[in-house]
Formats: C-alpha cells, sequence, structure tokens
C-alpha cells in the first residue's frame, strides 16, 4: 500500500457508508481516532451524520460528509472518483448500511418491501463495490469490511428481510477477497448480534419485550453488544494490524450462534 500515516493506516481517506446510523458512526470514530481522515456518507440521515462529523472534529479529527444514492451507479461512481481526485488514495471502504425493516416471518414477506431491502442493501453494495474496485486497484491495495449480521450463523425469527440480503453481501465479500487478493485487495465482514444502539432502538418497538429478553438469554454472554464493540473490530480488521486476514466471517454476538 501507499507511504504511513501511522501503523495501522496507509495515506488516503476511509469511507463510511451509512454513517448516519449507530455502528456506522461509531465505525466513523474509532477510524477517526486511529488518524483516518474519514469521510461519512448518507442518504436521508443528514442531521445525525452532521452531529457526528461534528464530534469528530472537535476530538481533533478529520470529517466531512458525502450524500449518496447507492441505486445509482454511476452517482456512486462519479462520487467516488471525486473524492479520490480531492482526497488521494482510498484506502477503505465501511459498509455499514442497515435497512428498516418489518420483522416478520417468511410466509408474510410484503414483496414491495422485500424487493425495497434488496434493491437498497444487497444491490447498493454492488454499486460501492463496481465503483471501488478501480480505485482501490490503482491504489495498490485497500480493505472492505461489510457489517453483516450474526443471524447467517443462527436464525433469528422474524429477522429474514434483514439476513437475506447480508447473506449476498457475505458472499461478494468472499468473492472480492478470492478474486483481488492479488491486487492488495482484502475483504472481510463483521457480524454483529443484538447491539443497543441505532437500528434496534427502532426494532425493538415492533416486538414484544418478551421476544427481547428471550434473545438476550439466547446470548451466551447474556447481554446486548455495544456499537463499541462492532466498531473496535471492523476498525482491526481494515487496518494493517489485519494484514493477512481476508475472506473472514467475525460473529461478535456475544455467542448467540454458539
Amino acid at each position: 500500500m501507499a507511504s504511513s500515516i501511522g501503523d495501522d493506516f496507509p495515506d488516503g481517506v476511509a469511507l463510511v457508508v451509512g454513517a448516519s446510523g449507530g455502528i456506522g458512526q461509531g465505525v466513523a470514530h474509532r477510524l477517526a481516532a486511529s488518524g483516518c481522515r474519514v469521510v461519512l456518507t448518507y442518504r436521508r440521515g443528514l442531521a445525525a451524520a452532521q452531529a457526528c462529523a461534528d464530534q469528530i472534529q472537535a476530538a481533533g479529527g478529520q470529517a466531512e460528509l458525502l450524500q449518496l444514492s447507492l441505486d445509482d451507479l454511476s452517482a456512486v461512481q462519479s462520487a467516488l472518483g471525486a473524492l479520490v481526485e480531492q482526497q488521494g488514495a482510498l484506502h477503505t471502504v465501511v459498509y455499514a448500511v442497515g435497512a428498516d425493516i418489518s420483522m416478520t416471518y417468511v410466509a408474510n414477506i410484503d414483496p414491495d418491501e422485500w424487493h425495497r431491502t434488496i434493491d437498497g442493501d444487497l444491490n447498493g453494495f454492488f454499486n460501492v463495490i463496481k465503483a471501488a474496485l478501480p480505485l482501490m486497484r490503482k491504489a495498490g491495495g485497500a480493505s472492505f469490511v461489510a457489517i453483516t449480521t450474526a443471524g447467517l450463523d443462527r436464525h433469528p425469527p422474524l429477522d429474514i428481510l434483514s439476513t437475506v440480503p447480508k447473506a449476498g453481501i457475505e458472499a461478494l465479500i468472499r468473492g472480492i477477497a478470492r478474486e483481488e487478493g492479488r491486487f492488495g485487495i482484502r475483504a472481510n465482514s463483521v457480524a454483529p448480534g443484538i447491539v443497543d444502539g441505532g437500528l434496534f432502538d427502532r426494532l425493538r418497538e415492533r416486538v414484544t419485550p418478551e421476544f427481547v429478553e428471550a434473545m438476550k438469554r439466547n446470548t451466551a454472554l447474556r447481554r446486548f453488544g455495544s456499537i463499541e464493540e462492532i466498531a473496535d473490530v471492523a476498525v482491526f480488521l481494515a487496518s494493517r494490524r489485519a494484514g493477512y486476514v481476508t475472506g473472514q466471517h467475525l460473529a461478535v454476538d456475544g455467542g448467540y450462534s454458539v
């Protein structure tokens, strides 16, 4: 990779896609604390993304915002091309997009919501990698980290609209790792269990308290995770400390999948 800004990351910029969400914000803070210049993307969550950028800057870090509609490949390609032209090499992409889904059984899925979820999450990730890979090859190497779900290891009832697109993202991660390694590009995934904060705060309003407690009992550590615990693992996988790690799925779930 390019010359170093420190022990963990090379020169250039880290892109956090979905930085208006809780885990995306946590990852952005950790990347900035590691010395990275961070670009936070959002679609409609400007206020949350701006607050995160302001906090990073107040702590002495470098952060800026980028509005990005993932359903438009040409717009994503144009935005990432301009980003590299302005900021230098793209050394990290963390994909932290999460759909605000209905909690329902497979038999009850609304077809329109199914297509919206697949388009927004899985196809959105495809557009990001389609735009980013040529830039990463040109830089001589980089790292993808996708935030997926521990529901791929142990099926959580009612959560199928989350797990299906993440399964496709996991397959793409493995494909990138296998095919792009010769260009110095690594790709890994972090699979969170239930995390306090962010998307789960909205989802818990759609299930019963008994359901939430049952999920906690099904976790070996008998507690939910924190955004910081997920962010620490994501930033480790993105960094040079994980330089010989690629194609891996790491469940950070308190033992839910055991």
